[in-house]
């Protein structure tokens, strides 16, 4: 009688505030906190989702629980139909990722990095240096300088993410001097070489938000300061500036320039009818005396005072200052280390892009400059 007579003393109205007390606490203990969830939701937009995962932007570590075990980084959608690549990249805010294969460090290249007026806060850069004393040299000298920017330098000038990598080859020439790089004899080994570098610092750095992506030399220590705008605005898939060197004349003892880049080119069929006659891994190589292909140059298209929008189809590209759409690149576009159509590196990767349905480009007027040993 004692427990009946409790049960109808008690009011119905306690009865249901008890229940939904305890729905509350249920569903507050089963249900993430609205901190956690606009927390992830920052993470997956601004940082990448896993420390393997092509970083457009910083990865940053979870906080281990007291357990000692780190909660798994969140699962991330990504809707690739929506990254473009557009005429107006900052007005929509497309990313841009810088790629330099270093082998010396140049504080002019620096600087000019510093001087671009497109958005850094868009921009990635990604090096790769080879493993030797040079090297060594090199990313001591970098780091200094991503030091200086990232963490005491004001906040427009900070890159969104700054890599490097280390070559896992030894290079094949054991001087980066110009003249040893330019040697006739070393271009093979060199070029890929070269195109091994290009193809590991892209394929682990190219990021699904990536929109641009902007192959820039480490000796390329002078361009317009609106260069990825300028040559973004042409909307081309594929898209090289001609490349051009300040010396001082022997004999007039004054500044002058002269054409540095003579990769990027038009076909002849003097140099077609070459290739068919080479055998399998033979490649045609331009600018030398000993192998006259009669190429169209785009560094001697250039005319003082002549339009720099002005654009001409190529079948090759150099690689000193070139912009391609990321596209083009997902599409399975890369620098072939081998004799592609007789054609390696940046010119075997025009090559492979043509046969992908991609067109590469040229500004003849528009310059960028090289340093000058």
């Amino acid at each position: 009688m004692g427990p009946a007579r409790v049960l109808r003393r008690s009011s119905p109205l306690t009865i249901v505030v008890g229940v939904v007390l305890c729905i509350t606490i249920f569903v507050f203990l089963l249900s993430p906190s609205t901190a956690d969830t606009a927390a992830s939701k920052e993470r997956s937009a601004k940082a990448a989702s896993n420390p393997l995962s092509p970083p457009t932007s910083p990865f940053r570590k979870q906080s281990e629980k007291a357990n000692g075990k780190r909660t798994p980084p969140p699962v991330v959608h990504y809707k690739m139909n929506n990254v473009t690549s557009t005429a107006d990249p900052v007005g929509n805010r497309e990313t841009v990722l810088i790629l330099t294969p270093l082998a010396r460090f140049y504080q002019d290249y620096w600087d000019n990095l510093l001087k671009l007026t497109f958005p850094h806060e868009l921009i990635t850069l990604a090096f790769i240096i080879p493993k030797n004393r040079e090297g060594n040299s090199a990313t001591a000298a970098l780091q200094e300088q991503i030091t200086k920017t990232q963490k005491l330098g004001p906040e427009k000038n900070r890159f969104a993410s700054i890599i490097i990598e280390r070559q896992d080859f030894d290079p094949p020439l054991s001087s980066q001097s110009e003249a040893e790089r330019h040697k006739m004899e070393n271009q093979k080994a060199r070029r890929a070489a070269m195109s091994k570098a290009r193809n590991s610092l892209l394929f682990t750095t190219l990021g699904p938000s990536t929109s641009w992506v902007l192959w820039l030399d480490s000796d390329i220590v002078e361009t317009p300061p609106t260069l990825i705008q300028d040559l973004a605005s042409h909307n081309k898939e594929i898209i090289v500036p001609n490349c051009f060197q300040r010396f001082i004349d022997t004999k007039t003892k004054k500044w002058d320039e002269r054409a540095y880049d003579f990769n990027s080119w038009q076909d002849s069929e003097e140099a077609l009818k070459l290739g068919a006659e080479m055998g399998p891994d033979d490649i045609l190589l331009e600018g030398y005396a000993g192998m006259a292909t009669y190429r169209t140059l785009m560094a001697y298209m250039y005319k003082e005072g002549a339009d720099i929008r002005q654009t001409v189809p190529l079948d090759g590209v150099g690689g000193t200052a070139l912009l391609v759409k990321a596209e083009v690149h997902r599409d399975g576009a890369m620098f072939p280390p081998f004799s592609f159509y007789h054609l390696i590196e940046t010119e075997g990767f025009a090559k492979m892009a043509k046969r992908l349905g991609w067109r590469a480009t040229g500004l003849p007027n528009y310059k960028v400059y090289h340093y000058n040993e």
